[in-house]
């Protein structure tokens, strides 16, 4: 079983959102340890609630602290940026850790529109790009030529060196698949975002499409999903309530940090607003480690993918971590 990690470097109520980075780092020495596969960090901005806004610096950090695990993003909100720079800033990350380093690529602002713009006076434009600045962006990166007659084939991104990071595309929608097909790209589908709809049609569509690359000569899949695991599965839902609060209050754009699991059980909700927490926690992966994992093996068997990736959230940090440990007891990769 090929299981990653997703970290979001999620604020916490009552404390500073600069330890919500420190966890991160210290989460990826943990789960190193544990013996996961990959370790990615999301890029997220003016979110009061997921404060990782800049995942290669995070990136950087955890390669410092790390030896084996390999380190991505997931992933790089490519139109907000240059793909010449984002090739540069890679290239200086595989430098620091050869070999063990994933550049996800993603076409969403990870925002709301005004602060798309903040970011790219060009925000409206530059999605439509995406395509030909990942076809750039992989050429750099890999120290490849550019398609002929492009005015920046002279420029080249260093530091160059034997290795270079393993390029993915990550989504959520047909989009994303086709566009990892095209350029024979791993591909990997957030299905805790979707809560799993067009998720499966979305894998299909990649692998129907795909066109082998000499570094893919077959398509390579995986899906995120939203999991936590405790001792028990009453003690597993109880400190998944703040994740389900966090849900509800996200689908009536109230943004913040989580709360603690008393505070999240107390708030007051409709009826409908029951019933729909409800239903995202039987959606969710929550259990003991044993069922946890069982379910995570069976949607990797279900859809036809070839990794599984986990993202947690807990109010309480050493339930997070005691959840990772969990999965890879069951998981038997401990």
């Amino acid at each position: 079983m090929r299981l990653s990690v997703l970290d979001q470097s999620v604020a916490i109520a009552g404390r500073p959102q600069g330890q919500s980075i420190r966890n991160t780092v210290a989460l990826a020495q943990h789960c190193e340890a544990l013996g996961y596969d990959r370790f990615w960090v999301s890029e997220h901005h003016n979110h009061p609630t997921i404060v990782g806004t800049a995942p290669e610096i995070v990136m950087a950090a955890i390669a410092a602290k790390t030896e084996r695990i390999r380190i991505g993003s997931a992933g790089i909100m490519l139109p907000h940026y240059s793909a010449f720079k984002v090739a540069e800033v890679f290239r200086v990350l595989d430098a620091l850790a050869p070999g063990r380093i994933d550049m996800g690529l993603g076409r969403a602002p990870g925002s709301d529109g005004r602060t798309a713009f903040a970011l790219n006076p060009k925000a409206n434009e530059r999605p439509e790009y995406f395509p030909s600045d990942v076809r750039d962006l992989m050429a750099w990166v890999q120290n490849e030529p550019l398609v002929d007659g492009h005015p920046f084939a002279s420029l080249q991104a260093f530091p160059q060196g034997e290795t270079s990071p393993e390029v993915w595309i990550l989504g959520s929608s047909d989009y994303g698949a086709q566009v990892a097909a095209l350029f024979g790209l791993p591909y990997c589908y957030a299905w805790f975002f979707s809560d799993g709809a067009g998720g499966q049609r979305a894998i299909d569509l990649y692998k129907r499409t795909y066109r082998p690359s000499a570094r893919h000569p077959k398509p390579h899949s995986a899906l995120c999903v939203l999991a936590l695991a405790a001792p028990t599965m009453e003690e597993a839902q109880y400190h998944f309530t703040p994740r389900a609060l966090s849900r509800i209050n996200r689908d009536k754009n109230i943004l913040g940090p989580l709360v603690s699991p008393d505070e999240a059980a107390a708030a007051p909700l409709a009826p409908h607003e029951q019933a729909r927490m409800a239903e995202f926690r039987k959606d969710s992966f929550v259990g003991t480690g044993p069922e946890v994992m069982g379910r995570i093996e069976g949607l990797r068997d279900h859809v036809g993918v070839d990794e599984m990736a986990v993202v947690t959230w807990a109010y309480d940090e050493e339930v997070r971590r005691q959840s990772y440990t969990e999965l890879a007891r069951a998981g038997g990769f401990s």
